[in-house]
């Protein structure tokens, strides 16, 4: 996940049509390639190797809101399930990628971590990534540290309700942006 210095994960205002908010596209301007497209193709350097890690995982779990947000991504992301949590009645899915899971957040990593198999789960969604640090399912974070102050906007991580020890084990230099690898400890 990518956040500003601040602790945002998307700037003010965060809404279908701006996804990141006001200001908040900042956030993924690593992610741009070398012609300043963003999404379109792998980004160049050490923000291309995490690319390269993201694209490698074998299953997606998402958040409600951020899976609705982000168009579904029209059923897709990079050919890999996606687990959706969801409360209620779920709609009908985008593609046969999709699953939403109306029993937990812990059944939907459980999902995710059988269909992935030896592949890692990635994780989408502030509101998520608090839900599985205090369930206790979310073994490691990465953190994509954007060299901004946003000044408000979607905090990542607010209202954890308990102390969380985490261990670094990876840190990655890029342009704008630093790269941030704990293990979740307890």
């Amino acid at each position: 996940m990518w956040m500003s210095l601040d602790g945002f994960i998307a700037g003010p205002d965060d809404d279908v049509g701006r996804g990141l908010g006001r200001g908040g596209e900042r956030l993924h301007a690593s992610l741009e390639d070398e012609h300043g497209e963003a999404g379109s193709h792998r980004p160049p350097g050490p923000s291309g190797e995490i690319f390269d890690e993201a694209m490698a995982t074998g299953a997606v779990v998402v958040g409600r809101r951020t899976f609705d947000l982000a168009g579904r991504w029209n059923g897709d992301h990079h050919g890999v399930p996606i687990f959706v949590p969801t409360r209620g009645k779920p709609p009908a899915p985008a593609s046969a990628l999709v699953n939403y899971v109306t029993d937990g957040v812990e059944s939907a990593m459980s999902q995710a971590k059988q269909a992935a198999g030896d592949a890692n789960v990635l994780v989408h969604g502030a509101d998520l990534a608090r839900s599985c640090l205090r369930a206790g399912v979310l073994d490691e974070l990465e953190i994509g540290l954007v060299h901004v102050l946003l000044g408000g906007g979607r905090p990542l991580f607010v209202d954890l309700a308990r102390q969380t020890e985490l261990e670094l084990i990876r840190v990655v230099d890029a342009p704008g942006v630093t790269y941030l690898r704990f293990r979740v400890m307890a």
